[in-house]
C-alpha cells in the first residue's frame, strides 16, 4: 500500500521536474511512511511514498526499474502474485519477492492483459519506455486522478497532489450537482474543476500521438436458474472463503474491524480461521448515547473467535479536533458521517497493525440496505393488486415479505417521504427517489445555477443499462446501481481514513471472482422472502454469532451529531458555518443554511453535507495561492 504520482510530457522535456515530483510526494507522504523516492528523464518522472507490506527489503522500493528498463509506480496489493511470478519466472528473471515487480513481468508479457491476471486491489503506472500506461483496480478499491492540459499529464493517488499544477482551485459544476442529489460524484468528474478520477475497471494509454481510455472488465448479472440452493451456498463459502485466504497474504500482522454487523463479523470469523494467531480486532462506539454504541455485538464477534478486541470510546471533542483533518484526507466532501468515526477507530489501528480488514461490500452484493426492503414491498403490493406476483422470476410474493417487514421499524420517515407524493410510479424514479440525498435541499442552494436534471441522467444510464442487468429483476437492477455509483464513495472513505494514519484497508468481499458469481445467483436466492443478506446469512450461520446474525437494528455507524449539535458543539459547528456565509460561496446560500439549522437544530445528511463543503472550501479554496506556491 503507498501512494504514486507522476508527469508525463508528450512533447518536449518537464520544466523543474525535480521539484515538482518532490511537491507531489510531500502532499501524498501520510500514504507511505516507511520510505520515499523518484524516477525521471526529460520527458517523464514518476514518484512513490512507500507502505511496506509484501517484501520489506529495500530491493522493493519504489519507482521500481525492470529488467527491460520498464518503471513502474503501484499503489495496492496483487494478492496472487505468488502464482503469477512462478508463471512468469520462464519469461523474466526476478530480482525482489515483491508483487510490484510481478506487475512489471506480467505487463512485459501479456500487455494490457496483464489487468485480467491481476487479482486484488490496485492502481499503478508503467513507462514502458515509449508510452505511460495506468491502470485501476475492478472496483475501484484504490484510487487515481488526473489533469491534463495541452501537453502534459499529472496523475497521484489523491487529488490534493494535483492542485499545484491545475489552472484554478474551483468547483466543478456538473459534479456538484451529482453531490447534492448522492453526496458523491458518480462519473469521472470530481469536485475539483480540472481533475479526474480514473473510473474503476479502466486503464489507459498515453504518448505522442495522444490518450486513450478503455474498459478492461465489467459485471454482467446472467442469471443461473437451474441451479439448486445448496449448489449457490456450497460455491459462495469456496469463494468467499478463498478470498480471505488470499487477502491474508502480508509479511506484516493483519487485523480486523468489527462494526457489529454481519460482514465484518463474518470477515473476522473466516480470517481467524486461517490466521496463524489471535486475530487483533477494532471497534469505535459512542457510550455517552447508548442508543449509539454497538459494543456488545463487536464482543460477540471477538467472544466467537477469541481475538483481541481494541475499543475506542469517541468523544465530541475528537469531532471538533479532527474534522478539519479528516476533510483534507477525504480531498473533497464523499458520503455521510461515518467518514469521522471511521478516521478515529483508523487512527488506534494505526497503533497495532499495518494492515486491517473489513466486510465493505457485502450491503451492495447480497442486499444489505433496508431501502431494498422498502422499495420491493411497494412492488409487492403493485404486483398484488395487479395479479402478476407469480409470473416469470418475480423476487417476493405479499405473503413472504409481510413477516420480515420489521426491518423497517424505525424507518417511518423514509416510508412518510417515500410515498409522500405517489407510488407505484416506474422502477428507475422509485429507486431514485430513495437514493436522492436533494429532496429536501431547498433554498439552500441556488438552483438556477446548476443542471438540475445532470445527475438523473447519470442515474439512468447506469439503472436502466441492460447490457448489464436484464429487466426482470428490481433487485439486481438496484443492488447494481449501488455497486458502482454508491460503493465507490464508501471505498474511497476507507481508502483515506486508512491512509492518512499509514494503515492499508483490505475489502476481501470485493474479489471479482466472488463478484461475478454472485451476479449469477437469482435474486430470489439472494433475497428470499425480502430477506436481506438471505444466502450469505444461511450459508454462514454456524461462523456468525446467533445475536449478530438475528439482528433487526441494522445501524450503519451512527454518529450522535445531533445530540453534539445541540450541546458541547453547538458554537463550533455554527462558526463553521457562518465563516462560509461572510465567504459567500458559490452555489451555497449559507443565510438559508444557518437560517433552517437555527429553526430545526437536528444534525442531518443535509447538514453534514454542508459543512462538509464548508470545511472543503476552506481547506483548499482558500488555501488556493499556498497550493500555487509549492511550485514557484
Amino acid at each position: 500500500m503507498c501512494g504514486i504520482a507522476g508527469i508525463y510530457s508528450r512533447r518536449g522535456s518537464v520544466d523543474g521536474i525535480d521539484n515538482k515530483l518532490a511537491v507531489m510526494n510531500q502532499l501524498i507522504a501520510h500514504r507511505g511512511p516507511d520510505g520515499t523516492g523518484t524516477w525521471h528523464d526529460q520527458r517523464i518522472g514518476l514518484a512513490h511514498q512507500r507502505l511496506s507490506i509484501i517484501d520489506l527489503s529495500h530491493q522493493a522500493d519504489q519507482p521500481m526499474v525492470g529488467e527491460n528498463n520498464s518503471v513502474i509506480v503501484f499503489n495496492g496489493e496483487i494478492y496472487n502474485y505468488r502464482e503469477l511470478r512462478e508463471q512468469l519466472s520462464s519469461y523474466w528473471t526476478f530480482k525482489t519477492h515483491s508483487d510490484t515487480e510481478v506487475i512489471l513481468a506480467a505487463y512485459a508479457h501479456y500487455g494490457a492483459d496483464c489487468l485480467s491476471k491481476l487479482r486484488g486491489m490496485f492502481a499503478f503506472a508503467i513507462w514502458d519506455g515509449e508510452k505511460l500506461f495506468a491502470a485501476r483496480d475492478r472496483f475501484g478499491i484504490k484510487p487515481f486522478y488526473y489533469y491534463i492540459n495541452d501537453n502534459e499529464i499529472f496523475f497521484a493517488s489523491e487529488a490534493k497532489a494535483l492542485l499545484p499544477f491545475v489552472p484554478e482551485i474551483a468547483t466543478d459544476n456538473s459534479t456538484f450537482s451529482e453531490y447534492i442529489t448522492f453526496q458523491h460524484s458518480i462519473s469521472e468528474h470530481t469536485l475539483f474543476k480540472h481533475i479526474k478520477q480514473l473510473m474503476p475497471a479502466h486503464y489507459f494509454t498515453m504518448d505522442s500521438r495522444g490518450f486513450n481510455i478503455r474498459r478492461y472488465w465489467d459485471v454482467h448479472y446472467d442469471i443461473d436458474h437451474e441451479r439448486s440452493v445448496s449448489y449457490f451456498q456450497h460455491q459462495l463459502q469456496e469463494k468467499l472463503e478463498s478470498s480471505i485466504k488470499y487477502h491474508l497474504v502480508s509479511d506484516v500482522p493483519v487485523g480486523c474491524y468489527v462494526s457489529g454487523g454481519v460482514d465484518s463479523s463474518l470477515v473476522s470469523a473466516l480470517a481467524a480461521e486461517h490466521a496463524q494467531e489471535p486475530l487483533d480486532l477494532f471497534h469505535g462506539r459512542f457510550t455517552e448515547f447508548p442508543g449509539y454504541d454497538e459494543s456488545p455485538y463487536a464482543h460477540a464477534a471477538n467472544d466467537n473467535i477469541k481475538g483481541r478486541l481494541h475499543i475506542l470510546d469517541i468523544q465530541p471533542e475528537d469531532f471538533s479536533n479532527h474534522i478539519k483533518d479528516i476533510i483534507y484526507a477525504l480531498d473533497y466532501p464523499v458520503a455521510g458521517p461515518g467518514a469521522f468515526p471511521q478516521y478515529m477507530i483508523s487512527q488506534m489501528v494505526g497503533q497495532h497493525v499495518k494492515v486491517v480488514m473489513g466486510g465493505q461490500g457485502g450491503d451492495e452484493i447480497f442486499g444489505g440496505y433496508v431501502r431494498y426492503v422498502l422499495a420491493y414491498f411497494e412492488q409487492c403490493i403493485k404486483a398484488a393488486i395487479n395479479g402478476t406476483q407469480h409470473n416469470g422470476h418475480f423476487v417476493v410474493t405479499p405473503e413472504s415479505i409481510i413477516p420480515n417487514l420489521r426491518v423497517l421499524q424505525g424507518y417511518e420517515p423514509m416510508m412518510d417521504w417515500f410515498w409522500k407524493d405517489g407510488l407505484f410510479g416506474e422502477l428507475d424514479e422509485r429507486y431514485f427517489r430513495l437514493i436522492n440525498r436533494s429532496v429536501d435541499v431547498k433554498d439552500e442552494i441556488f438552483w438556477e445555477q446548476l443542471d438540475r436534471e445532470h445527475a438523473r441522467n447519470q442515474f439512468n444510464t447506469v439503472f436502466n443499462n441492460a447490457r448489464n442487468v436484464k429487466k426482470e429483476s428490481y433487485f439486481d437492477s438496484m443492488t447494481h446501481f449501488d455497486f458502482k455509483c454508491l460503493l465507490p464513495a464508501l471505498l474511497h472513505v476507507e481508502d483515506r481514513m486508512s491512509m492518512a494514519h499509514g494503515v492499508e484497508a483490505r475489502v476481501p468481499m470485493l474479489d471479482h471472482s466472488l463478484i461475478e458469481f454472485a451476479a449469477t445467483i437469482p435474486a430470489d436466492i439472494k433475497f428470499s422472502g425480502g430477506r436481506m443478506k438471505h444466502i450469505l446469512k444461511e450459508t454462514f450461520s454456524k461462523q456468525i454469532p446467533q445475536s449478530i446474525l438475528k439482528r433487526e437494528d441494522k445501524m450503519g455507524f451512527p454518529v450522535p451529531l445531533t445530540e453534539w449539535l445541540n450541546g458541547s458543539l453547538h458554537d463550533f459547528i455554527f462558526d463553521i458555518f457562518n465563516t462560509g456565509r461572510d465567504k459567500q460561496r458559490d452555489y451555497i446560500n449559507y443565510a438559508s443554511v444557518l437560517k433552517n439549522l437555527e429553526g430545526n437544530p437536528r444534525f442531518t445528511r443535509k447538514l453534514w453535507g454542508f459543512l462538509s463543503l464548508e470545511l472543503w472550501q476552506q481547506q483548499f479554496h482558500d488555501q488556493a495561492s499556498q497550493y500555487r506556491t509549492l511550485v514557484q
